[in-house]
């Protein structure tokens, strides 16, 4: 005989996926790397990104809707898994927001933004004086 379960612990396990999808971190490393996609044509294959491999098809309107991140941070999908995803990034000193897509993987435990986001969000310099910033992310949805 199949056994009902009731309507609170029904709200309780939608509850834990929804959350399971709400990952984010706060005071996060925060380097930059040289993807520079704008000089490459966006060509997730040209800068031999991780997620090329599942990605690097995509229309060009896909690959270049966002400014691109390497993603190892402490909180979220891992490998094949974080490609293509969103990241509402936060810069702790200043508040200045940027929206990424994850095309690559890390070693930093944080993210490895490419250096065009990283200026956009390190209006008073402090991160390029530092090497890094110290910011919060969390996925979110990237409209496509």
């Amino acid at each position: 005989m199949a056994k009902m379960i009731s309507p609170w612990m029904a709200i309780w396990l939608l509850s834990m996926v929804a959350s399971s999808y709400a990952q984010s971190a706060t005071n996060v490393r925060a380097t930059y790397h040289l993807y520079n996609p704008q000089q490459n044509n966006w060509d997730l294959y040209a800068v031999s990104a991780f997620c090329s491999t599942w990605d690097g098809d995509k229309p060009l309107e896909w690959r270049s809707k966002y400014g691109w991140t390497a993603f190892c941070g402490p909180s979220g999908p891992t490998g094949q898994e974080a490609c293509g995803k969103c990241l509402r990034v936060t810069n702790t000193g200043t508040g200045d927001q940027v929206t990424v897509r994850i095309v690559d993987q890390c070693s930093n435990d944080g993210l490895d933004l490419d250096v065009n986001v990283f200026n956009q969000i390190d209006t008073d310099k402090k991160g390029y004086q530092q090497g890094h910033l110290i910011v919060n992310y969390e996925f979110v949805d990237c409209g496509d």
